[in-house]
Protein backbone atom coordinates (compact mmCIF):
# COMPACT_ATOMS: atom_id res chain seq x y z
CA UNK A 1 0.00 0.00 0.00
CA UNK A 2 2.32 3.13 -1.72
CA UNK A 3 1.15 6.88 -0.70
CA UNK A 4 2.46 9.82 0.19
CA UNK A 5 2.56 12.61 3.00
CA UNK A 6 0.42 15.77 1.98
CA UNK A 7 -1.26 19.17 3.59
CA UNK A 8 -4.82 19.65 3.26
CA UNK A 9 -4.94 22.82 1.64
CA UNK A 10 -8.81 23.54 1.84
CA UNK A 11 -12.04 22.58 -0.12
CA UNK A 12 -13.41 23.65 -3.23
CA UNK A 13 -15.56 22.33 -5.85
CA UNK A 14 -15.44 21.30 -9.63
CA UNK A 15 -17.42 20.68 -12.48
CA UNK A 16 -17.64 17.15 -14.10
CA UNK A 17 -18.12 16.55 -17.67
CA UNK A 18 -22.52 16.44 -17.04
CA UNK A 19 -22.26 19.62 -15.34
CA UNK A 20 -22.88 18.80 -12.17
CA UNK A 21 -21.05 20.36 -9.27
CA UNK A 22 -18.64 17.87 -7.53
CA UNK A 23 -17.57 18.89 -3.92
CA UNK A 24 -13.45 18.51 -2.94
CA UNK A 25 -10.30 19.11 -1.19
CA UNK A 26 -7.09 20.52 -2.43
CA UNK A 27 -4.27 18.31 -0.60
CA UNK A 28 -0.73 19.10 -1.08
CA UNK A 29 1.19 16.04 -1.67
CA UNK A 30 4.71 15.72 -1.49
CA UNK A 31 7.39 15.96 -2.61
CA UNK A 32 8.32 13.32 -0.67
CA UNK A 33 12.47 12.35 0.32
CA UNK A 34 13.10 8.76 1.36
CA UNK A 35 14.59 8.76 4.84
CA UNK A 36 14.85 5.45 5.50
CA UNK A 37 14.43 1.87 3.07
CA UNK A 38 13.71 -1.18 5.53
CA UNK A 39 13.99 -4.13 4.15
CA UNK A 40 13.58 -8.07 4.62
CA UNK A 41 16.77 -9.22 5.73
CA UNK A 42 17.24 -6.36 8.47
CA UNK A 43 13.64 -5.23 9.29
CA UNK A 44 11.81 -8.18 8.60
CA UNK A 45 9.70 -6.31 5.79
CA UNK A 46 10.08 -4.30 3.08
CA UNK A 47 9.16 -0.33 3.64
CA UNK A 48 9.99 3.02 2.80
CA UNK A 49 9.71 5.57 5.16
CA UNK A 50 9.26 9.62 3.34
CA UNK A 51 9.15 12.85 4.98
CA UNK A 52 7.95 15.64 4.33
CA UNK A 53 8.17 19.83 5.32
CA UNK A 54 11.25 20.91 6.29
CA UNK A 55 11.70 21.67 9.47
CA UNK A 56 14.49 24.02 11.03
CA UNK A 57 17.52 22.80 12.45
CA UNK A 58 17.40 24.20 15.74
CA UNK A 59 14.09 22.83 16.13
CA UNK A 60 15.18 19.07 15.41
CA UNK A 61 16.86 16.63 18.37
CA UNK A 62 20.43 15.34 17.57
CA UNK A 63 18.91 12.33 16.73
CA UNK A 64 16.74 13.47 14.51
CA UNK A 65 19.89 15.38 12.88
CA UNK A 66 21.88 12.62 12.61
CA UNK A 67 19.06 10.38 11.06
CA UNK A 68 18.04 12.60 8.17
CA UNK A 69 21.82 13.74 7.63
CA UNK A 70 21.71 9.77 6.47
CA UNK A 71 19.55 10.59 3.51
CA UNK A 72 21.20 13.80 2.74
CA UNK A 73 18.24 15.74 3.65
CA UNK A 74 17.23 18.79 5.81
CA UNK A 75 15.22 17.90 9.22
CA UNK A 76 11.79 16.89 8.37
CA UNK A 77 8.59 17.43 10.42
CA UNK A 78 6.60 14.64 9.81
CA UNK A 79 7.43 11.37 8.85
CA UNK A 80 5.69 8.02 7.54
CA UNK A 81 6.15 4.44 6.63
CA UNK A 82 4.51 2.87 3.38
CA UNK A 83 4.48 -0.51 1.90
CA UNK A 84 4.00 -1.76 -1.80
CA UNK A 85 6.16 1.26 -3.61
CA UNK A 86 6.95 -0.84 -7.24
CA UNK A 87 10.61 -0.12 -8.58
CA UNK A 88 13.74 0.44 -7.11
CA UNK A 89 14.40 3.35 -4.18
CA UNK A 90 17.37 4.18 -2.22
CA UNK A 91 17.91 6.32 0.52
CA UNK A 92 17.40 10.11 -0.68
CA UNK A 93 15.37 9.46 -3.38
CA UNK A 94 12.61 12.01 -3.76
CA UNK A 95 9.12 10.92 -4.62
CA UNK A 96 6.15 13.34 -6.07
CA UNK A 97 2.51 13.23 -6.80
CA UNK A 98 2.37 11.69 -9.75
CA UNK A 99 2.31 8.11 -8.00
CA UNK A 100 -1.42 8.92 -8.06
CA UNK A 101 -3.09 8.36 -10.93
CA UNK A 102 -6.63 10.66 -12.13
CA UNK A 103 -9.52 8.69 -11.61
CA UNK A 104 -8.07 5.74 -8.95
CA UNK A 105 -9.53 5.57 -5.31
CA UNK A 106 -6.97 6.21 -2.37
CA UNK A 107 -7.54 6.37 1.81
CA UNK A 108 -6.69 9.98 3.96
CA UNK A 109 -6.18 9.61 6.92
CA UNK A 110 -5.94 12.67 9.55
CA UNK A 111 -6.75 13.96 12.84
CA UNK A 112 -10.42 16.08 13.16
CA UNK A 113 -10.34 18.91 14.39
CA UNK A 114 -10.59 19.51 18.34
CA UNK A 115 -14.13 20.76 18.87
CA UNK A 116 -13.25 20.58 23.23
CA UNK A 117 -15.41 19.57 26.09
CA UNK A 118 -19.05 18.94 24.58
CA UNK A 119 -22.73 17.33 25.82
CA UNK A 120 -24.45 14.52 24.68
CA UNK A 121 -26.25 16.26 22.03
CA UNK A 122 -23.90 17.35 20.13
CA UNK A 123 -21.17 14.65 20.82
CA UNK A 124 -23.42 12.22 20.58
CA UNK A 125 -26.68 13.23 18.81
CA UNK A 126 -29.18 12.69 21.57
CA UNK A 127 -32.81 14.41 21.43
CA UNK A 128 -32.31 15.88 24.35
CA UNK A 129 -34.95 15.03 27.92
CA UNK A 130 -38.15 16.09 26.68
CA UNK A 131 -39.17 18.95 25.01
CA UNK A 132 -39.81 21.97 25.52
CA UNK A 133 -42.98 21.85 27.34
CA UNK A 134 -43.94 19.81 30.72
CA UNK A 135 -41.72 22.04 33.40
CA UNK A 136 -38.65 20.86 31.51
CA UNK A 137 -36.93 24.62 32.75
CA UNK A 138 -33.20 23.87 31.52
CA UNK A 139 -33.32 20.02 30.72
CA UNK A 140 -33.30 20.29 27.09
CA UNK A 141 -29.59 19.23 26.31
CA UNK A 142 -29.39 16.53 29.28
CA UNK A 143 -28.52 12.82 29.06
CA UNK A 144 -30.67 11.46 31.29
CA UNK A 145 -30.91 8.43 33.37
CA UNK A 146 -27.08 6.63 33.08
CA UNK A 147 -27.38 4.02 35.69
CA UNK A 148 -28.85 1.29 36.91
CA UNK A 149 -30.52 0.53 40.74
CA UNK A 150 -29.36 -0.93 43.51
CA UNK A 151 -27.96 -3.89 41.40
CA UNK A 152 -25.84 -3.38 39.58
CA UNK A 153 -25.16 0.17 41.04
CA UNK A 154 -22.48 1.29 38.77
CA UNK A 155 -22.55 3.06 35.20
CA UNK A 156 -21.76 0.31 32.52
CA UNK A 157 -18.71 0.62 30.60
CA UNK A 158 -18.90 2.89 27.92
CA UNK A 159 -22.13 5.24 28.27
CA UNK A 160 -22.43 7.90 26.15
CA UNK A 161 -21.62 10.83 28.14
CA UNK A 162 -20.23 14.19 28.17
CA UNK A 163 -16.70 14.65 27.29
CA UNK A 164 -13.94 15.66 24.88
CA UNK A 165 -14.83 15.39 21.31
CA UNK A 166 -12.92 15.17 18.28
CA UNK A 167 -8.72 15.80 17.90
CA UNK A 168 -8.74 11.78 16.94
CA UNK A 169 -6.82 9.68 14.52
CA UNK A 170 -9.95 9.77 11.28
CA UNK A 171 -9.68 7.61 8.10
CA UNK A 172 -11.57 8.81 5.21
CA UNK A 173 -11.83 5.85 2.53
CA UNK A 174 -12.53 5.42 -1.14
CA UNK A 175 -12.15 8.77 -2.46
CA UNK A 176 -11.58 9.19 -6.27
CA UNK A 177 -8.72 11.34 -7.56
CA UNK A 178 -10.17 13.90 -9.43
CA UNK A 179 -6.94 15.66 -10.62
CA UNK A 180 -3.58 15.17 -10.53
CA UNK A 181 -1.35 18.73 -10.65
CA UNK A 182 2.42 17.62 -10.85
CA UNK A 183 4.13 21.07 -11.43
CA UNK A 184 2.24 22.47 -8.51
CA UNK A 185 2.41 19.53 -6.21
CA UNK A 186 -1.24 19.86 -5.28
CA UNK A 187 -3.94 16.17 -5.38
CA UNK A 188 -7.71 17.11 -5.74
CA UNK A 189 -9.66 14.32 -4.17
CA UNK A 190 -13.70 14.18 -4.26
CA UNK A 191 -15.26 14.85 -0.55
CA UNK A 192 -13.86 15.88 2.66
CA UNK A 193 -10.62 14.83 4.63
CA UNK A 194 -10.22 15.27 8.23
CA UNK A 195 -8.70 18.32 9.72
CA UNK A 196 -8.30 21.97 9.65
CA UNK A 197 -6.69 23.96 7.00
CA UNK A 198 -2.93 23.24 6.62
CA UNK A 199 -3.27 20.10 8.95
CA UNK A 200 -0.88 17.19 7.62
CA UNK A 201 -2.41 13.78 6.07
CA UNK A 202 -1.25 10.76 5.08
CA UNK A 203 -3.02 10.20 1.49
CA UNK A 204 -2.51 5.89 1.03
CA UNK A 205 -3.33 3.92 -2.83
CA UNK A 206 -4.23 -0.16 -3.12
CA UNK A 207 -2.45 -1.40 -5.23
Amino acid sequence: MSGLIGKKVGMTSIFDENGKNIPCTVIEAGPCVITQVRTEEVDGYNALQLGFDDKAEKRAIKAELGHFKKAGTSPKKKVAEFQGFEGEYKLGDTVGVDVFVEGEFVDVIGTSKGKGFQGVVKRHGFGGVGQATHGQHNRLRAPGSIGAASYPARVFKGMKMAGRMGGEKVTVQNLKVLKVVPEKNLLVVKGCVPGHKNAYVTIKRWQ
